[in-house]
């Protein structure tokens, strides 16, 4: 879990959206690291998550098939990880968790591929893990921040929904990926409502679910 914590750590520090988060570039990357901790522990009890085969590039899923609850002492984490910045961790949360659907679907919380030459790593990490939420016969939902990530979701099949402003001033794209095993056969990426399904709850013992190959 180390590493993934490390990735998503290094994807969102020189980014405007976590320069917006942790406004002092000296304590960008610690506080980050510690809020990724608190939700990448988590999704390895409500979700999980992936590792690119050579340890470059991983991905954070949330299953939410009903509501999930907030990791244990999140307040308190949350201040002890954030201080001053808290609020503004707390303004993004509430601003995309306003517009995540309310379909059961697989959630893409995290895509992780820092540094040079990107595209590839994150187009690989996204294949292999997409191919086992696939299997699992839900739709899959992600919020792509950059027009690359969105054109990059585009490509593997997701669809997009309408853009919506981020309190950093950048803009969040929505995709929508309907799972081709979906016993309903829906044609297309259509958008539809179905019963959810109980999620079942295992802990993973802080380890990776899975090893995404390209």
């Amino acid at each position: 879990m180390d590493r993934i914590v490390d990735l998503v750590t290094d994807t969102l520090s020189p980014t405007p959206l976590g320069a917006w988060l942790v406004p002092d570039e000296r304590c960008r990357p610690e506080v980050l690291a510690a809020v990724a901790r608190i939700w990448t522990e988590h999704a390895l009890l409500f979700g999980d998550a992936f590792l690119l085969s050579d340890g470059t590039a991983a991905t954070v899923w949330f299953h939410r098939y009903r509501p999930i609850p907030l990791p244990v002492r999140y307040a308190e984490r949350l201040d002890a990880a954030c201080g001053a910045d808290r609020d503004r961790f707390r303004r993004l949360e509430r601003g995309l968790a306003a517009r995540r659907p309310v379909e059961a679907h697989n959630h893409l919380a995290f895509l992780a591929a820092p540094g040079a030459g990107r595209t590839g790593r994150a187009a690989a990490v996204l294949a292999g893990s997409q191919r086992w939420m696939d299997t699992l016969s839900l739709p899959t939902y992600a919020e792509a921040f950059t027009a690359a990530d969105r054109d990059l979701h585009l490509r593997h099949g997701y669809t997009g929904r309408d853009a919506f402003p981020l309190p950093d001033g950048g803009t969040a794209h929505p995709m929508w990926r309907v799972s081709p095993y979906w016993a309903g056969r829906l044609g297309g990426n259509t958008v539809a409502r179905w019963p959810t399904r109980r999620s079942p709850t295992s802990v993973r013992n802080d380890r990776v679910s899975g090893y995404a190959h390209p």
